[in-house]
């Protein structure tokens, strides 16, 4: 792809990747905090990057480009905390090219009931105990698997976006299925 939207692009990491890895024309990071992008912001021109890759300051919701101006839209674990999902993928189906690709990352719950126990451990009780001591507030690490596991996962995903337009939707699970990638095209 040479037009590349990475949605709720947050400090850049993804949309530097997308450039190093697949070396498309533009990169285009979009996200609704200004502070984190300032930060993508001082990380792209620190590596050369600014001329290939772009950040702008916006909702997934109402996405400020025009309809079929990109060829793939990554979001790499954000979608869980859009909203309305379902909203959201409806723009990027919007400003995705016909024949586009989308890919979703997102943090999962583990299907298998050994691995679901430990990782409930760790998620539950282990997270939010570490980074309470380090930064003084356990709620801010309670957050995280709390909304991993309100997010529609696996077949749930799949139908929000085939509901909207996307068609060969896929899922595939990684790290003992503790993250997911989906992907779809327009």
């Amino acid at each position: 792809p040479q037009h590349i939207l990475d949605v709720a692009t947050g400090t850049g990491d993804f949309a530097i990747t997308l450039c190093r890895r697949l070396n498309p024309e533009r990169v285009t990071g979009i996200d609704l905090s200004e502070g984190m992008l300032a930060v993508a912001r001082k990380k792209v021109a620190a590596l050369g990057l600014s001329d290939k890759i772009e950040f702008e300051q916006g909702n997934c919701l109402e996405l400020p480009m025009p309809d079929n101006q990109f060829d793939a839209i990554t979001v790499a674990f954000g979608v869980r905390n859009f909203e309305h999902i379902e909203r959201g993928y409806r723009e990027m189906l919007r400003v995705l090219k016909p024949g586009g690709r989308l890919c979703v990352l997102e943090l999962s719950v583990p299907r298998n009931r050994l691995i679901r126990f430990f990782y409930n451990l760790y998620a539950l009780h282990i997270i939010p105990a570490i980074g309470g001591l380090k930064s003084h507030d356990r709620s801010a690490y309670r957050y995280l698997p709390l909304s991993i596991a309100a997010a529609p996962q696996g077949a749930d995903m799949l139908r929000l976006m085939q509901g909207v337009g996307f068609r060969e939707a896929r899922c595939r699970r990684f790290t003992l299925g503790v993250c997911s990638m989906y992907t779809a095209i327009k």
